[in-house]
């Protein structure tokens, strides 16, 4: 054989190799566009959140919003919603007939009661391998503290909507009436009540909007360290901070002076979320606490009913340890679990799906809508009026019930927009987040909790009814401050033992412990 022919028949074949497997690989990669432009098909249980215009709607599926969603992800989303009301019980019907969609939203962490063991169970995949390799934006931007939340034994299992800053409650004041005083801004608590004392002379009503259970009316508490909810460790022990009797007694005399000269309503104990919301509205109030995000609104209100009026957030009094503020939330507001029985590939897209989600596009259409329909562009830039009619407000909110993935504290885009929502951001990054009371948080909740509800907190932001009871009484004089020891022993022999002694358990083998410090 000529050995020239040779050279040639193995380069021709070489080349009709090479040209065989570019073929074949451009068959691959044409089978994978192909296959990306594919819509991902899945179906989801999301709450309505409590929103008017979702609780309305027949079916939010042919609802234009979740439409475009679909075109601008490209998926064919089949959302069951279920009511904010009736989340927890409607979660468990779910679990226990077995129909569980491929995603499933919970409001709050993996193992808390809406998801009814269903993570310890195996119901849905850990993420960590796929969060890892296709959500880097969610990996980087999530805190720590929030996949805590979402996580079981050392696994990932829920991508939460998180909460960069957990401080956010604030310390409202009617700074028109602070102006007329000629007094500045309290610092302290003596100050405070100061004020509220030139507020009572101008004739304010309400001084101080105190209402129920102390829930968002708890500045006093905060400033002394002691809100009845929280848990702190002393000594060998992790107890709840009304455990400190001196600082507990100081907060408790403060709000007896402050009901003894008619600072705060004389039925605040009963004062209903809706009456105290009523009477910041209609000008009563001098001071209150609210969520920091509520300053747009607070001010358009209260202008309505006194037009002189100016409403601003103004650092909460630190008490005689420099604490100052109100309680630190959880890091997550809401969290997305992924069915088990699905697919890699299919649950390889729907991480990608909630990735999209920290994306530009995304956080423009979540926040303003579709171009030309809600908001417009000129040189470049978004213009968009914020809806004011009721219903107008609550679709504007439906839409934005569909972000899923992405941090919550504001929303920028939207915010800046205007002068009240750059002061919000302004008061929440520079005041509300340099104050905040932490704790030592168990996710799941102690056992004890349910054996003993009574000496249970009754949420996040209130204290054991046991505790708010004693409160109250010594308020209204009815039993003598300096009997507080005889609270907590009272609390210990029903059944606080045991839970102190779970807590400190659980807080030395680190199982299932979140600790949050104070901000100062």
């Amino acid at each position: 054989m000529n050995p020239l022919w040779g050279k040639v028949g193995i380069g021709v074949l070489a080349i009709s190799m090479i040209a065989g497997c570019s073929s074949e690989v451009a068959d691959q990669k044409k089978g994978e566009t192909a296959k990306a432009k594919e819509k991902l098909k899945f179906s989801m249980s999301v709450t309505t959140s409590g929103n008017k215009y979702a609780e309305k709607s027949a079916d939010v599926n042919k609802e234009k919003w979740v439409m475009k969603l679909e075109e601008l992800s490209n998926t064919d989303l089949d959302f069951k919603m279920i009511p904010l009301k009736d989340f927890d019980a409607k979660m468990s019907l779910m679990f226990a007939s077995n129909e569980i969609p491929d995603v499933v939203q919970n409001v709050g962490g993996a193992t808390t009661k809406g998801m009814s063991g269903s993570v310890e169970a195996g119901v849905f995949m850990p993420l960590d391998d796929l969060l890892k390799e296709y959500a880097p934006n969610i990996m980087k931007a999530v805190p720590k503290e929030a996949w805590q939340e979402t996580s079981y034994n050392g696994k990932i299992y829920g991508i939460p909507s998180w909460l960069s800053n957990p401080s956010r409650r604030a310390t409202f004041i009617r700074s028109d009436l602070l102006a007329q005083t000629g007094l500045a801004a309290p610092k302290t608590v003596d100050e405070f009540l100061n004020v509220m004392r030139a507020f009572k002379k101008l004739g304010v009503e309400n001084p101080y909007q105190l209402r129920e259970n102390f829930k968002y009316a708890d500045t006093i508490l905060g400033s002394f360290d002691v809100l009845p909810s929280q848990f702190e460790v002393q000594g060998e022990q992790v107890v709840p901070k009304f455990f400190d009797v001196e600082n507990m007694t100081k907060a408790l005399q403060s709000y007896k002076t402050m009901f003894d000269e008619g600072l705060i309503p004389k039925d605040f104990a009963s004062i209903s979320s809706t009456d105290y919301g009523k009477n910041i509205e209609s000008g009563k109030s001098g001071m209150w606490s609210a969520n920091a995000q509520g300053l747009s609104n607070y001010r358009n209100k209260v202008k309505t009913a006194v037009p002189a009026a100016k409403v601003d957030i103004i650092p909460s009094p630190r008490g005689p340890e420099n604490r100052g503020g109100h309680l630190l939330y959880s890091s997550i507001n809401t969290s997305y679990y992924i069915n088990s029985k699905v697919s890699k590939e299919k649950a390889v897209q729907i991480i990608r799906f909630f990735e999209w989600m920290t994306t530009p596009e995304a956080e423009r259409y979540f926040s303003f809508g579709i171009e030309g329909d809600t908001y417009t562009m000129e040189n470049n830039q978004v213009k968009f009026t914020p809806p004011t009619k009721p219903e107008d407000i609550d679709e504007d909110g439906f839409r934005g019930m569909f972000w899923f993935v992405h941090d919550v504290k504001y929303n920028k885009a939207k915010e800046e927009l205007t002068p009240e929502g750059r002061d919000m951001m302004q008061a929440l990054d520079t005041i509300v987040s340099k104050e905040g009371l932490g704790s030592v948080r168990f996710v799941p909740a102690l056992e004890t909790f349910s054996r003993y509800p009574d000496i249970a907190p009754q949420g996040d932001d209130v204290g054991p009814k046991l505790i708010i009871d004693h409160m109250i009484k010594m308020i209204y004089g009815k039993e003598q401050i300096a009997d507080w020891p005889k609270v907590i022993e009272e609390y210990k022999n029903k059944g606080g033992n045991e839970m102190i002694k779970e807590a400190t358990e659980r807080y030395k083998k680190g199982n299932g412990v979140i600790v949050s410090e104070n901000r100062s």
